[in-house]
């Protein structure tokens, strides 16, 4: 019996620290935050807000990067107060995390949903002054942000842009009310539910063995080269979309294909980037470039890719006028497949 019972009391130790992990511990509270509104509000009131104006964050400068600041709801409520806001501005937030400690952090945009867009925009540079930053474009900004405040923005501009919208029902067209967390939209005549979404997009990294292909658009920085990518289209696999893209794009048949990892990415919309490496039929690698795709794409050696893997500042212009070959930075999910087949070129590839 008492072995029985110093067994029962072990399992019951095992299962408390399972239910008191971190990751657990944060992953319930944000989903009860979703689903309960009181608790949502409840946690906006000791919670910490990132400010966007027109799906631009607010930044401030510090060294070589930038930094987002966080303001609580008391901040917030001065804030507004001073540029003739009440605090209702505050139901337009939405819920991108929480710290260890159970901190909730909320994003919340001060042009979007205004009633008059020019008076929002008259008063842009007037808040900048006040918050001691400036709202930056997250494109042009995400690479000098660190990984945590890069995660917070992207996932908060996407949910923001999201929302935005969708402020009417596609079946109905009457106005759709979001929850207090803005994990969802519901119309108020026929009780659909809108969840906020992502598109898939595959971003793959051909190789002939022993170089790999990199190809550029031109709405590219000069000089970068990165791995090809393309939506999925409606009805396709994994598997299915990255031959299509590669054939598409560059004209070559992929003969096998290994996924790798997967990122979100703010941008245009909001995607789910599936990055995969591909390996071509051995013989058939001669490229014709779609043009309407691509501006240009060519195949790259091994000490090739390595060089550019060591640059930090690529974007100098050379004496003849021409950019060097660079590739995207360390943030980009494009980044670590090209450093993973540096590191292994010849890793094992399944069929595609």
């Amino acid at each position: 019996m008492s072995l029985y019972c110093g067994i029962t009391r072990r399992r019951k130790s095992f299962w408390c620290c399972r239910l008191l992990s971190t990751y657990v511990t944060k992953t319930r509270y944000l989903s009860e935050l979703k689903e309960d509104d009181d608790a949502c509000k409840k946690a906006q009131q000791t919670g910490a807000f990132y400010l966007f104006h027109n799906l631009a964050p607010l930044l401030q400068r510090s060294e070589h990067q930038y930094l987002a600041p966080q303001h609580s709801l008391l901040e917030l409520e001065r804030l507004l107060g001073k540029f003739g806001q009440d605090m209702q501005t505050i139901e337009d937030s939405v819920l991108i995390g929480c710290s260890e400690q159970q901190e909730a952090w909320f994003a919340l945009d001060l042009g979007l949903n205004r009633s008059s867009s020019i008076n929002a925009s008259l008063q842009k540079p007037e808040m900048e002054t006040e918050l001691k930053g400036s709202f930056i474009g997250l494109r042009k900004a995400l690479f000098q942000l660190n990984v945590k405040d890069a995660s917070l923005l992207s996932t908060a501009q996407a949910l923001l842009r999201w929302h935005d919208a969708h402020q009417f029902c596609s079946r109905s067209g009457q106005p759709t009310k979001k929850n207090v967390a803005g994990s969802k939209r519901v119309c108020p005549s026929n009780k659909i539910i809108y969840y906020p979404q992502m598109t898939p997009v595959v971003i793959t990294l051909v190789s002939d063995g022993t170089r790999c292909l990199l190809a550029r658009q031109s709405s590219f920085p000069k000089g970068m080269y990165s791995a090809l990518a393309g939506f999925c289209d409606i009805g396709e696999s994994l598997e299915e979309a990255v031959r299509r893209e590669v054939a598409e794009e560059v004209g070559l048949e992929v003969e096998r294909l290994q996924y790798s990892a997967s990122q979100h990415w703010p941008f245009p919309n909001g995607a789910l980037m599936i990055a995969c490496h591909a390996n071509v039929k051995p013989g058939q690698t001669e490229i014709q470039v779609n043009l309407r795709e691509l501006e240009a794409a060519a195949w790259f050696s091994h000490d090739e890719v390595a060089t550019a893997l060591r640059k930090d500042n690529p974007s100098y212009q050379q004496q003849n006028g021409a950019f060097p070959f660079w590739l995207p930075p360390k943030l980009a999910i494009a980044h670590q497949l090209i450093k993973e087949w540096v590191e292994k070129p010849t890793c094992s590839i399944l069929p595609a």
